[in-house]
């Protein structure tokens, strides 16, 4: 199950930029060819986190679909249910994958100090 080391990383990335406030969610973009289970990857959050400063956050987790541009006429080709990377303009398999791939941490929300404040910038 890599979706724990996922959180593991993902864990280290949002403490370093918590600097020291509390988090209440956070947002990944997850590509369809990372093959990550959205429900597994928000289950592995809450174990990661468990008593940490983050305790109690949340792991929003949009799911990309795969994108893809044919070399051969241009197509842009969306893959929903089955994963062949052909053009659906052309069939031609001589594609470029544009989207699909990415396993990016988009934002954190973040709390405010103990008082409720955010530091000033």
């Amino acid at each position: 199950m890599h979706e724990l080391s996922l959180c593991r990383s993902i864990y280290s990335i949002v403490d370093r930029a918590r600097v020291g406030r509390p988090v209440e969610s956070v947002q990944v973009r997850v590509g369809h060819l990372r093959q990550v289970v959205p429900e597994t990857l928000s289950w592995c959050w809450g174990v990661v986190v468990e008593d940490t400063p983050i305790a109690g956050s949340r792991l929003d987790v949009e799911h990309v679909p795969i994108e893809l541009h044919c070399q051969e006429c241009g197509c842009r080709t969306t893959a929903l249910e089955r994963l062949i990377l052909v053009c659906a303009g052309c069939g031609s398999g001589s594609v470029t994958v544009l989207r699909g791939e990415e396993m990016l941490v988009t934002s954190v929300q973040l709390g405010g100090e103990d008082d409720g404040q955010v530091p000033p910038a």
